[in-house]
């Protein structure tokens, strides 16, 4: 649990449309009091350093656990 940054329920979070997540500060999303994710704001960093970091974070934790949505889904999706 983050001191720093605000907490948000998955249900608020998903009542936001996009203009209102690109406005939105970096928060982390929870269900049912457990953690799920944590949503950063990267519109303040405009040398991509965030970015960056974070996929490479991904990268790292995708080749531990979790699986793709098409697995999860049991079908192939569009992107």
């Amino acid at each position: 649990m983050a001191t720093l940054i605000p907490q948000m329920t998955i249900t608020d979070f998903r009542k936001l449309k996009v203009t209102e997540l690109k406005r939105l500060k970096s928060c982390e999303i929870y269900s049912d009091g457990e953690y799920l994710f944590t949503f950063v704001n990267g519109g303040v960093d405009a040398s991509g350093f965030l970015r960056l970091q974070t996929e490479y974070k991904c990268q790292v934790a995708n080749g531990v656990a979790g699986e793709s949505l098409e697995q999860i889904l049991k079908e192939e999706v569009k992107v």
